[in-house]
């Protein structure tokens, strides 16, 4: 199953000020830098879109309502929705901040009727947390995704293999997951406009398509034949790394482009690390360039860390100083030679370990209280600081 939060940012804003349900609202900042990170759907339905320029977006729809993001209170919804899924199986891969793969083979065997229990679960989710979401049911992650995407809101799809000529094959080639909106022009002027085209000229062996794509064609193949990568992979009780990557809605060129998407991943790697009680001693900043090949860069810090900010600074030095001419499609991060700060037998600060200490105890408090309210209604005083 690939479950994916609907608009999730504007939808949480929507839960914090109901009177702005069903109004278009732009996620982002102001100003003609300023990108959008997503748009509610009543924004979409006027041309909206996330990583459009604000100002463009503004232009085609006047009255909509931009709102600054607050990471860290979507990151609150966020571990609800991972922890609500956390029911439904032990077998869980966070994709991103708000969509995952999750195993449940073990879960739809015991269902008479699987429908009816996905429809349930989209709905419990909704009622607990007031966030929507879609669903795609397949044999292989890639095929999940592009049914969770063909419906939404609230969308269901369940796609088999003999579904994929006649479901998948008429969709525009944009809609291809993993071929980015550079590519996308590329293979139309080669006669490629959907993603049956893209098929059967891959079955051709067609000489252009494979030189446009690479290496990545015989992946797109497999995917499109029914196979591919159909393992969720879970990180283990006591990770040796903890890491999270996203596939940027353009191809990117220069920091100020993917800062806010690196961003988003240290503060994402910073909570989970939190939450697995481990500081890193290792950042790595990994990007994807448009031909598909991955280039990694590290920084080794004095002292383990789990701060977002900390991260963040040594994520735009790596960016800055070795990938900023380059075209990227994919950014990540992780946090590696983890350790717990509680157990290190290396000497600390008093104050280093009380803040952990403290930190670690005003956690759980407030998760206990939430749970009990069954909303995610409270957060540290520090948390609710306005970031930049």
């Amino acid at each position: 199953m690939h479950i994916d939060l609907n608009a999730f940012f504007a939808s949480a804003e929507e839960i914090r000020d109901p009177s702005l349900k069903g109004k278009p609202i732009l996620i982002g900042h102001e100003g003609r830098s300023g990108i959008v990170s997503t748009a509610s759907y009543a924004a979409r339905q006027k041309g909206c879109h996330s990583g459009q320029p604000m100002f463009q977006a503004l232009r085609l729809c006047p009255t909509a309502k931009v709102i600054k993001p607050d990471f860290t209170y979507y990151k609150v919804l966020s571990v609800s929705f991972f922890s609500y899924l956390k029911e439904v199986s032990p077998l869980i891969e966070q994709a991103s901040i708000d969509e995952a793969y999750v195993d449940v083979t073990a879960a739809l065997s015991k269902r008479k009727d699987p429908v009816g229990y996905l429809r349930r679960l989209q709905f419990a989710l909704k009622e607990r947390t007031g966030l929507s979401c879609s669903i795609g049911i397949a044999s292989s992650k890639w095929l999940a995704k592009m049914g969770s995407d063909l419906k939404k809101p609230m969308g269901l799809t369940i796609l088999h293999n003999r579904d994929i000529p006649k479901v998948i094959f008429p969709l525009p080639i944009e809609s291809f997951w993993g071929i980015g909106k550079k590519t996308a022009p590329e293979l139309r002027s080669l006669g490629i406009n959907t993603i049956g085209d893209l098929y059967r000229k891959l079955v051709a062996e067609d000489p252009a398509t494979y030189q446009t794509l690479g290496k990545f064609a015989y992946t797109c193949l497999d995917w499109l034949k029914g196979k591919g990568d159909d393992v969720v992979h879970t990180e283990k009780d006591d990770p040796k790394s903890i890491g999270n990557s996203t596939t940027l809605s353009r191809d990117m060129t220069g920091f100020f482009e993917v800062r806010s998407a690196v961003k988003d991943l240290c503060e994402e790697v910073s909570m989970r690390a939190k939450n697995a009680r481990k500081a890193g001693s290792t950042l790595t900043l990994a990007v994807k360039d448009t031909s598909f090949k991955l280039h990694t860069r590290s920084h080794s810090f004095s002292e383990p860390t789990f701060e977002a900010r900390v991260l963040f600074a040594e994520a735009e030095k790596l960016y800055r100083r070795y990938f900023e001419a380059m075209d990227v499609r994919l950014v990540g991060i992780s946090l590696s030679k983890l350790v717990d700060p509680l157990k290190r037998t290396v000497q600390t600060t008093l104050w280093n370990y009380e803040q952990y200490e403290n930190m670690d105890k005003t956690r759980s408090l407030i998760n206990e209280i939430n749970r009990k309210l069954k909303k995610p209604l409270l957060r540290r005083g520090s948390e609710a600081k306005d970031e930049d």
